[in-house]
């Protein structure tokens, strides 16, 4: 019997399959797809495995868009920033690479290392602390680059985050190697992301530290409230409609039984706000009252 022979009689067969994919004669994707999948159920390949191939085949098929860190959540530093405020953001974010900006979200001017900065105030704590020094250069991506193609050019760089941008130029958002990584080998977690896990943390009897884009549906599941959840996203939406304008750090608004302290803001949007339960609180400072 020919080998010809032999992959008519098992061409429709997990075997004939197998040979097929061997010899490079996988007609499709879903072929090679189907086959990964009966060599889990064949118990080839465990539950890992499989799901770090699919992964693999995944990524060549996404799109930068698919999965990028959009512009309203990307942890940014102000290219005049002073030092205690850069150094803040470092701690609290995690991150290890920083977009700068210019006057706006929309100028991107390059991106600050956190080592950079730790090794200045190791190397020269007597000495001024200015972010431009530091800055290196952004790289710049299209929204329709593939991730494959983009984790290429990360690995032969070195480099490890790029900004997306429009096809206008316009900053649509960013995107890490550990973003692309994590498609294939799923979520990597670390001590940083308890906190994007969990928008709601309870930091003391009726106090809790929330984030700004806490959606109000979670908000209300939480605290089993009824916050309007028609007209606003996130619980600081709601809090920047209610107070009618862009909150400053500080500032206080009581809703019912739920007093909002925003903790973090800048000149484009709030971050973080404590919620404290209860509607005969006293409130240090204004208070506004809707």
């Amino acid at each position: 019997m020919t080998d010809d022979d032999s992959d008519d009689r098992s061409g429709g067969t997990w075997y004939g399959r197998l040979r097929r994919v061997l010899k490079g004669e996988a007609a499709t994707r879903d072929d090679l797809l189907d086959w990964l999948r009966q060599s889990h159920a064949q118990t080839v390949l465990d539950a890992d495995e499989l799901a770090m191939l699919e992964g693999v085949l995944a990524v060549s098929e996404m799109q930068v868009r698919d999965v990028m860190v959009p512009r309203s959540q990307m942890a940014v530093l102000e290219r005049d920033a002073p030092r205690d405020e850069v150094l803040k953001a470092i701690v609290e974010s995690g991150h290890s690479r920083f977009p700068v900006i210019g006057k706006d979200r929309e100028e991107v001017v390059g991106i600050l290392l956190a080592k950079d900065v730790l090794r200045h105030f190791v190397a020269t704590p007597d000495q001024d602390f200015d972010v431009s020094r530091y800055i290196r250069p952004a790289t710049f991506i299209p929204e329709s680059k593939r991730l494959n193609t983009l984790l290429k050019e990360f690995r032969g760089s070195r480099n490890h985050i790029a900004i997306v941008v429009d096809e206008y130029g316009g900053i649509t958002g960013l995107l890490t190697i550990e973003d692309v990584l994590e498609e294939i080998v799923g979520e990597i977690d670390d001590e940083h992301d308890a906190a994007e896990i969990a928008p709601i943390q309870e930091q003391g009897p009726g106090h809790y530290h929330v984030h700004a884009l806490a959606r109000i549906e979670e908000f209300n599941a939480f605290f089993d409230a009824n916050l309007d959840d028609e007209n606003y996203d996130t619980v600081g939406g709601l809090v920047m409609h209610e107070l009618g304008h862009l909150p400053r750090k500080g500032e206080v608004l009581q809703l019912g039984e739920f007093r909002f302290q925003v903790l973090q803001a800048d000149r484009r949007r709030v971050h973080s706000i404590e919620v404290t339960r209860g509607s005969s609180l006293r409130a240090d400072g204004d208070v506004a009252v809707a």
